[in-house]
């Protein structure tokens, strides 16, 4: 009895290792891309008071303030397979509708609090002083273990810079991926641990959905909040044909190369928040802060079945049936994820680290939010 006990829990602890989903976001910044903007644009003077240092020393230490945060909040899983199991109608309309919901899977993830400095230093200019600017792009990241199962790496496109300086807008260019429909969220099932396989699924395509908002202080003490300054798109569709042998598909752009694939969209620079002061001689003067920003992505993964899949599909049906019974005599039947999420700045990589986490609810002990480094 113990020992079927023991296999018991390593094969439930196999299982819900297989169904965790974590996913590093990064936000790059970059102190040399301030130069790159220059180049472009003549040095306008700036008549800086006593507390220009002051600004410039205090503005990374806004970052100690908005990291170690921490979020959750409760998702409902897609029991797909359990409405075939509770119905006794067998109608091929109701494998569809399972299917349909397991050839979808999104997440999306949100930055928990503002991320600071946008700019490295205070502008004496404007709101839209691109001077300093040193965001420079973002990334995503999900591994098991020690191997990486997905990759995405957009950074500012150096080709047009330009759009800075003319129209305060910036756009994307995709640089790296890895990528890999095998070890995918596909097949979305919460119960039914099925791997993805080319004979039954097929067209399987990435989206990628950044969104970008902000609030900020004008100069006439009017409060603009969370509003949308921009947003990027990315539809990444995988041929088969185009994976190595261990079924990845792997992208690096070289430098001066037209991208493969495309970041549709553009966004404006952060608006600096006004801050006016007084200076030594007690002469007010205006002033604009760093830059504090919010960020969203969606990841959606999608594909379709083959029609050998399809045309099967009384077999899977029983198939799914035979699995989710051994599933519930063992107990692995989840009613509710919860999603955790974190926020803190790198000083190492310069770069903000949003760390999300889902996984049954039932799993997401402290112990295990520790081990994954979100104490």
């Amino acid at each position: 009895m113990k020992h079927l006990f023991l296999l018991v829990f390593s094969l439930t602890t196999l299982y819900v290792s297989a169904q965790q989903v974590e996913y590093k976001t990064f936000v790059y910044t970059n102190d040399e891309l301030a130069n790159a903007i220059s180049k472009l644009n003549d040095e306008r003077d700036t008549s800086r008071g006593y507390l220009g240092d002051i600004f410039s020393a205090t503005a990374g230490s806004m970052k100690g303030l908005a990291s170690g945060y921490i979020t959750s909040f409760f998702d409902l899983g897609v029991n797909a397979i359990g409405s075939l199991i509770t119905k006794r109608s067998r109608m091929k309309k109701e494998w569809e509708e399972a299917i349909k919901k397991e050839n979808v899977y999104q997440t999306v993830i949100n930055s928990v609090s503002e991320l600071s400095d946008f700019y490295d230093d205070t502008s004496f200019d404007g709101a839209m002083d691109p001077k300093g600017m040193r965001f420079d792009g973002i990334g995503c990241l999900r591994m098991e273990g020690p191997d990486t199962m997905f990759y995405i790496s957009c950074h500012i496109n150096r080709d047009k810079l330009y759009r800075i300086i003319n129209h305060s807008k910036y756009e994307l260019v995709l640089d790296t991926l890895i990528l890999s429909p095998k070890h995918s969220n596909l097949p979305n099932n919460t119960e039914l641990n099925i791997p993805y396989s080319f004979e039954e699924r097929k067209n399987f395509n990435l989206r990628m959905d950044i969104t970008i908002t902000s609030s900020w202080m004008n100069e006439i003490v009017q409060l603009q909040k969370n509003q949308e300054l921009g947003s990027f798109t990315i539809n990444i569709p995988v041929d088969e044909q185009l994976l190595d042998s261990n079924g990845f598909l792997r992208y690096v752009r070289h430098e001066g190369e037209t991208p493969k694939y495309h970041v549709m969209g553009e966004c404006f620079i952060v608006p600096r928040s006004y801050m006016g002061y007084r200076d030594e001689k007690d002469n007010f003067k205006d002033c604009w802060g760093t830059g504090e920003y919010k960020l969203t992505v969606s990841i959606k993964e999608s594909c379709d079945v083959t029609d050998q899949y399809r045309a099967n599909w009384r077999a899977d049906y029983k198939r799914r049936k035979e699995m989710a019974k051994k599933n519930r005599e063992m107990g692995i039947v989840e009613q509710s994820w919860q999603v955790v999420s974190n926020q803190k700045w790198d000083e190492i990589t310069k770069s903000w680290v949003i760390t999300t986490l889902k996984a049954p609810a039932t799993y997401m002990s402290k112990d295990l939010i520790n081990k994954l480094g979100l104490e």
